[in-house]
């Protein structure tokens, strides 16, 4: 389906119905809209994951476990994450992005907030990115996380240019990404907000994920990361920071006083050890993400549900909803979902089971299955790369 048709959706069984014209939600039908119809179903919005790694897709395909193994979170990044990210090349890349974007799809989640890395292979990667995204019909929005940590300054100018050579489309926006600001130096993170403001985006990067990262910020004189990104004005309004697992209550207060997004990641938090992000609860712009993990939303919230329970925390409320703002925020769009005027990404499900999924007005799963893919052959071929890159990551 075109972007430029229209689509009515229902009446599904508590009467909804609704109209989407290029690409929005419009309260006008147009005598042309074709009709999904969905008597049986209920039409809600699909879901957005607020932080994650499209790059972690083949993971699932069986993934040899570090050894040894590690001990601790920095452990687990350079024999595990930072080992992966530097095998990958781009027949990789794109099976692990056409793989993740596919399950995304099919578990109803309809935006995607990447955070990419891959040091061999900079220039070009969020191309990839981008035209997985576009093909499957995926709203995405996409970084390189710039980083020093391998070649020094010069890996971080080149993972920026990456984010400015990336440009905008009607499911896709340019962010301009940073690492952990341990893996930084101070010239690059200024450099990242000043670009941010050129091009009129925010920035996406990782902050107080693992105690280490305030450590080094302290050790460089600042209170924490935060409080140095925002001495070096790299505290852009409408940026996405994600983990924020070591910021005490004024920390968060202040991110979302600088307008400033904050990311749970529930499960990548615990699977790492790193800790319960409770002080997020004093923020009023926290929405809920992945890190990496498959980006099946209500998964997420299980298990941040289960987390909060265990750790005495009851201000959890509304984080998977808050992503929607934030991607009107990002797109221009209705921050009220399914009002006229907000982005036209609609689920329609049968009890728990996703039926169909919309995405800027098009039908991209239908009856349970991918409109512009196969998964079955995305998988295999997702798999056939899985082995060629546990092999390259061992030979590091």
């Amino acid at each position: 389906m075109a972007l430029t048709e229209s689509l009515l959706i229902g009446p599904d069984r508590r009467g909804r119905t609704i109209c989407l014209v290029d690409g929005l939600v419009s309260d006008a039908v147009p005598e042309s809209a074709m009709r999904l119809v969905c008597e049986n179903g209920e039409i809600a919005p699909g879901a957005v994951c607020a932080h994650t790694h499209l790059y972690s897709g083949l993971v699932r395909h069986g993934m040899p476990a570090a050894a040894p193994a590690p001990q601790n979170f920095l452990q687990i990044l350079e024999r595990v994450w930072w080992r992966l990210d530097r095998a990958l090349d781009a027949e990789s890349l794109k099976a692990a992005a056409e793989d993740y974007v596919a399950q995304a799809l099919l578990a109803g989640t309809t935006t995607l907030v990447d955070h990419h890395e891959s040091p061999a292979f900079i220039e070009g990667s969020l191309g990839i990115l981008a035209e997985v995204c576009q093909r499957l019909g995926m709203r995405a929005l996409l970084c390189y996380g710039a980083s020093e940590r391998n070649f020094g300054r010069e890996e971080a100018r080149r993972g920026l240019n990456e984010c400015r050579r990336l440009p905008a489309s009607d499911l896709i926006r340019p962010l301009i990404g940073l690492h952990a600001s341990f893996t930084l130096s101070d010239d690059s993170i200024r450099a990242a907000g000043a670009l941010a403001r050129e091009l009129g985006t925010v920035l996406h990067g990782h902050v107080a994920e693992d105690i280490a990262d305030v450590e080094d910020a302290r050790a460089r004189g600042y209170e924490g990361p935060l409080e140095r990104l925002a001495a070096l004005d790299a505290l852009v309004p409408g940026s996405i920071l994600a983990h924020g697992v070591h910021l005490d209550e004024t920390e968060v207060r202040l991110a979302s006083a600088h307008g400033c997004w904050l990311v749970h990641n529930p499960r990548s938090n615990e699977g790492n050890r790193v800790g319960y992000a409770k002080t997020l609860s004093a923020g009023d712009r926290i929405a809920l993400g992945t890190d990496g993990w498959n980006a099946d939303m209500g998964e997420e919230q299980a298990a941040l549900d289960r987390l909060a329970r265990q750790n005495g925390d009851s201000g959890i409320g509304g984080r998977l909803a808050a992503g929607h703002t934030l991607v009107a925020e990002r797109f221009g769009a209705n921050r009220n979902v399914l009002a006229p005027g907000s982005v036209g990404d609609l689920v329609v499900r049968d009890g728990r089971k996703v039926r169909h999924v919309v995405v800027g007005g098009r039908l991209v799963v239908a009856d349970g299955a991918l409109t512009n893919g196969a998964v079955e052959a995305i998988a295999e071929t997702a798999q056939q790369q899985a082995k060629r890159l546990w092999e390259r990551m061992a030979a590091l």
